[in-house]
C-alpha cells in the first residue's frame, strides 16, 4: 500500500553530523504531515520533529537549534539534517507520515522501519 524508506543513519562521532532521508512510495494522493520519531533502547518513542505539507514545523526540546527537518512534497521524501550531535542522540529513527489515500475521507498513518543513529567516539 504505503511504504516508508528511511536511509542515512550510521556511526558518527559526538560533535558530528549526519542527514537522514525518507521517501514515501505507492498509490498516494497526498502527503499530510511527514516526521521524525526516535527510540533509544529502554526508552519509549519520542518526537524529533514534524513537518506540514505547508511547511510548518515542530521539534522535540532536546533537538531545538541542532536539528532541522524539511521536506520536497514533489519527491514525497522528508529530510531530517542532524548536527552537533551528542551520544544521547543514539537510537533507532522512524520516519512517520499521515497520508491520503484514493477512496478515503481520512487520514492515515504509516510509519518506516527505522534507521539507526550511533554517536559514538
Amino acid at each position: 500500500q504505503v511504504q516508508l524508506v528511511e536511509s542515512g543513519g550510521g556511526l558518527v562521532q559526538p560533535g558530528g553530523s549526519l542527514r537522514l532521508s525518507c521517501a514515501a512510495s505507492g498509490n498516494i494522493v497526498s502527503i499530510n504531515r511527514m516526521g521524525w520519531y526516535r527510540q533509544a533502547s529502554g526508552k519509549e518513542r519520542e518526537l524529533v520533529a514534524t513537518i506540514t505539507s505547508g511547511g510548518s514545523t515542530n521539534y522535540g526540546d532536546s533537538v531545538k537549534g541542532r536539528f532541522a527537518i524539511s521536506r520536497d512534497n514533489t519527491k514525497k521524501t522528508v529530510y531530517l539534517q542532524m548536527n552537533s550531535l551528542k551520544p544521547e542522540d543514539t537510537a533507532v529513527y522512524y520516519c512517520n507520515a499521515n497520508v491520503w489515500l484514493p477512496g478515503t475521507s481520512y487520514l492515515m498513518e504509516f510509519w518506516g522501519k527505522g534507521t539507526l543513529v550511533t554517536v559514538s567516539s
